[in-house]
């Protein structure tokens, strides 16, 4: 669906003229500057112009520029046949895109400082104010949302920059060095290269697929019998995933949700940035076993060192034929948590809006560019060539109180050791934090978790001993999502815990429908008193809860509900 369309074969002549009351000839609409013309023609030599590169290429503008500007935007539509509305409803939509509305107060560096939970809890919002004092008229000073480093909180981002650990100092200093000199992504090293990789078998159960060695069936009913199921949340079988795209005839895509937002979510960066060839590997298993036309890797903005990653190991790929002349696109997301839920990427990755789309049809059946499309996270695909090679029996082997396998989680807050940790499946969340976490921060008792990220719900500590599985939760209010597990502690302020939560709903709710958009902004206001009227609290989770749209709505409420049920004391 790609064009790679030229510039000047695209772009739509000057709109036609009309005439005054007094004669006088006017064009419609906002007129192209010749120069902005110009500008845009030279960055987009040689790029694709159909409206799925929307997103693209208003990341190529601001990557050029550090900001959007409203002449660019309209050369921008001019040459993409689209509407300024349009182009414009895009750009702002994003929280990473930068509209400027005045262009002669355009900042040179905008510092953010990550307002998540988990950075929050390792006082982020002292550091706000701290580095507030940097602001100028070059240098905007901002929060933003979760970066996918919560194991190195608080986290400070100065443009594709990250200081983890971030301190006033270090944040100072790295704010100095990129009013300098241009800013250089590091490209993280270590991880096997595709020669290591082959070596120790990989891509050796896509080959024999390729070659008909082994049949698509056969693995369909060796990934049933494993019981995999998808890990990017919701869980869903794989296997009855696949075989309900199956059921569509062609063209069929795939898609790849590496868009992680959820907070206290790092896990899926972590094995891009380790193993970015056995994730390659699944996905192109899964797209043999669809017969997907082409493949699109949606990723995080917030993930640069992994994008680079990713291009190097996928022009690898494409130089030793193992995508079997598949197309691979990696497309970049530009800050939308909303872009978790399946249909809201996809309408994303069309260069639209992230609104979620009613249901059904279903994405299996009718997803991207209206076709059949199989979409996964990325440690689905991770352990799907480990999975097919070892064998189910081998996925299904350890586990703890009555679950089977193992689980990947990110773990952050006040643990020693906050990390990402590869362990069985239903462990606890005491066990957990004891084990793999190296126990609770000197100073601090353990008090509360979440579960499941933000959308998971909280538990007081004396429920620490439930399975961290599916289905064990459900009964409490709570799910494991993701498998973020953010631990708290007692020197936290539960109110404030969950206005955290909630202002994180209020921000992402991408408005489309009323229960979201005013629920999430009513219940803020609410809970920004000293004294919270539980039942308007009540009435307002059960409405968003009952009508929302989509999984960001019916979640919302999850943390402030765990408050009101095991904290009512604190609430008072």
């Amino acid at each position: 669906m790609t064009s790679s369309a030229s510039f000047t074969q695209t772009t739509k002549a000057p709109g036609k003229a009309r005439k005054s009351g007094k004669g006088r000839y006017h064009a419609r609409g906002r007129q192209v500057a010749p120069e902005a013309r110009e500008t845009l023609e030279k960055l987009l030599h040689g790029k694709g112009l159909s409206k799925d590169l929307l997103i693209e290429n208003l990341h190529i503008l601001q990557d050029e520029f550090g900001h959007l500007k409203k002449d660019h935007l309209a050369a921008l539509a001019e040459a993409m046949r689209l509407s300024l509305a349009e182009v414009y409803e895009v750009a702002t939509f994003y929280h990473n895109f930068v509209v400027l509305e005045d262009e002669k107060i355009a900042p040179k560096i905008i510092l953010k400082v990550c307002d998540s939970l988990s950075c929050c809890l390792a006082g982020g919002d002292d550091l706000f104010k701290e580095l507030k004092k940097y602001g100028s008229t070059e240098v905007t000073i901002s929060h933003g949302a979760c970066m996918g480093r919560c194991d190195t909180a608080p986290v400070v981002r100065i443009g594709d920059t990250y200081i983890e650990n971030a301190t006033q100092e270090k944040s100072s200093s790295a704010l100095k060095l990129a009013m300098t000199r241009p800013q250089e992504i590091s490209k993280p090293d270590g991880y096997p290269t595709i020669e290591e990789y082959r070596v120790s078998g990989g891509f050796r159960i896509l080959k024999e697929l390729q070659s008909n060695k082994i049949d698509s069936n056969h693995i369909i009913e060796n990934l049933k019998e494993s019981g995999h199921r998808g890990l990017g949340g919701a869980g869903f079988p794989h296997a009855m995933k696949i075989s309900s795209v199956l059921s569509i005839p062609g063209p069929r895509y795939m898609a790849v949700n590496a868009d992680e937002s959820e907070p206290g979510t790092f896990k899926d960066r972590h094995y891009m940035n380790s193993h970015p060839f056995q994730f390659l590997d699944g996905m192109l298993i899964g797209a043999e076993l669809v017969d997907a036309k082409e493949i699109y890797i949606f990723l995080r903005d917030e993930y640069p060192e992994t994008a680079t990653i990713l291009k190097d190991a996928i022009a690898d790929i494409e130089e030793a034929g193992l995508n079997n002349d598949r197309k691979i696109f990696l497309r970049r997301g530009a800050g939308a948590y909303i872009c978790g839920e399946e249909s809201a990427m996809l309408e994303s990755l069309e260069g639209k809006r992230a609104l979620p789309r009613a249901k059904p049809p279903f994405p299996a059946h009718v997803g991207l560019f209206g076709k059949p499309t199989l979409i996964n996270n990325v440690e689905t695909l991770y352990w799907l060539p480990e999975i097919l090679e070892k064998g189910s029996d081998w996925y299904k082997q350890g586990g703890r109180h009555g679950s089977t396998g193992f689980r990947t989680f990110s773990l952050s807050g006040h643990v020693n050791k906050p990390g990402v940790y590869l362990t069985p499946a239903g462990i606890t969340a005491s066990e957990l934090i004891e084990e793999y976490g190296g126990g609770m921060q000197e100073g601090h008792t353990f008090k509360a978790y979440l579960p499941g990220g933000a959308s998971g719900g909280i538990l007081p500590s004396n429920m620490a001993d439930i399975p961290l599985d599916f289905g064990t939760l459900e009964k409490h209010g709570c799910f494991v999502g993701s498998a973020a597990v953010i631990v708290l502690s007692d020197q936290d302020n539960m109110k404030e815990v969950g206005r955290n939560l909630m202002r994180f709903f209020e921000d992402e709710s991408c408005g489309q429908c009323t229960p979201c958009r005013v629920g999430t902004e009513k219940a803020v206001k609410v809970m920004e008193g000293d004294v919270w009227d539980l039942t308007l609290l009540q009435d307002l989770s059960d409405v968003m809860q009952d009508a929302s749209i989509c999984g960001l709505g019916q979640a919302a409420p999850n943390g402030l509900l765990g408050l009101m049920k095991y904290f009512p004391e604190e609430l008072a």
